[in-house]
């Protein structure tokens, strides 16, 4: 996962290291029209400035009032240049940095990789707000930025790109295993969605990640409109040695969830984990069903399932399933399988809620906790 977006990432910073340190190299070798003209506004009414002059004559009051005023206007023309040149940093003071062995990143160092950067995201399945918010951290901690030229700029990059990622990539994030620890047992669970996504696979794996981890847990197949629903969730149960809850196809999907709370209850079980019908958020009947579920049962969490590799699909379902009945987080599918990673990136900052875990494969294992830490690390590298 993310190869793809990773290697443009890295082309971004070495880029932008190259352009920089390439710019350095040119004042370094011409420092002195910077130097001149701080020279120039630090003596404006000085005696360089007494054109054909003694410099050791007094000056006339004629002379010392031409003098104020040309020092008036340097001092004015010297603040506007200031004030116009690289945000706030005059010619002087630039002439300054560099004689430190500094260089400064301006807003023309980045702005064509910014526009290659955008791309890139745009490219990569990024939604477009979420490319933006990237975009614009990544600008607001660089440009101005002074870097010594003998250190990897580079590293400067990286460091920029993984914070602004890590902004959008984190929103609501939090920890899942001490939210079930802490919470009043049964801990219901409601997966939605829509057809095809790998619901029932995600419930059946994240039953062998309760038992991992200590906690029992139930399934309940609130799929009551598909056919061959029950028997498909009847076999993971089974290869997991697992009770199921299910009733005739056609059920009312919240009784069934809340048999499955009523048998957990009953049987001191840790977790119930309840499968709903596919479905999209424009089928009116079939949301009016999880609207019910959660008056039924008011579940712990509600967690949106789709696929990695679904891309810009999977943003916008979440938004739209967000809204339509919220959730608290989502799971991704076939994450193995997604060269790009835009779903992944843009998920939690489109809906504000997290990511949760990434779906890796096809065995019960296959199931990885979502660490923006570790999802940030991947994408920008070692330095």
């Amino acid at each position: 996962m993310f190869d793809g977006l990773k290697e443009k990432l890295g082309r971004f910073s070495d880029e932008v290291e190259e352009d920089v340190d390439a710019e350095a190299e040119t004042e370094s070798d011409d420092p002195a029209g910077a130097d001149t003209t701080e020279t120039g506004t630090d003596v404006v009414g000085g005696d360089a400035n007494r054109s054909g002059a003694d410099a050791d004559a007094p000056a006339t009051d004629e002379n010392a009032q031409a003098t104020g005023l040309a020092t008036e206007d340097g001092d004015d023309e010297s603040e506007a240049t200031e004030e116009e040149d690289d945000g706030g940093r005059g010619l002087g003071e630039r002439a300054k940095i560099l004689a430190t062995g500094k260089t400064v990143i301006d807003e023309d160092d980045l702005q064509s990789h910014l526009d290659d950067l955008e791309l890139a995201l745009l490219s990569s399945d990024v939604e477009m707000s979420v490319a933006e918010e990237i975009l614009d951290g990544v600008e607001e901690n660089l440009v101005g930025e002074t870097r010594r030229r003998l250190s990897s700029t580079g590293s400067m990059v990286r460091d920029a790109l993984r914070e602004a990622l890590y902004d959008v990539i984190s929103v609501g994030q939090f920890d899942f295993d001490e939210r079930i620890a802490e919470a009043d047992k049964p801990v219901v669970i409601v997966f939605t969605g829509v057809n095809g996504v790998g619901k029932t696979t995600t419930i059946a794996k994240l039953s062998r990640y309760f038992e991992e981890r200590g906690f029992s847990s139930v399934l309940a197949n609130g799929d009551t409109y598909r056919a061959g629903a029950n028997e498909q969730l009847a076999k993971h149960a089974e290869n997991l040695d697992k009770r199921i809850i299910s009733h005739e196809q056609g059920s009312d999907p919240a009784a069934v969830l809340y048999d499955g709370v009523e048998y957990a209850e009953a049987n001191d079980i840790d977790v119930v984990l309840g499968d709903t019908a596919g479905r999209l958020h424009t089928s009116n009947d079939l949301m009016a069903q999880l609207e019910k579920i959660d008056r039924v049962l008011d579940p712990d969490m509600t967690l949106f399932v789709d696929e990695a590799v679904a891309g810009q699909d999977a943003v916008n379902r979440a938004r739209e399933f967000d809204e339509a009945a919220e959730i608290d987080g989502a799971v991704l599918t076939k994450a193995d399988a997604d060269p790009q990673g835009g779903a992944a990136i843009s998920i939690a900052h489109v809906t504000g809620k997290p990511i949760l875990f990434l779906g890796t494969g096809q065995d019960y294992g296959d199931l990885e906790p979502f660490d923006p830490e570790e999802v940030v690390d991947r994408l920008i590298g070692e330095e």
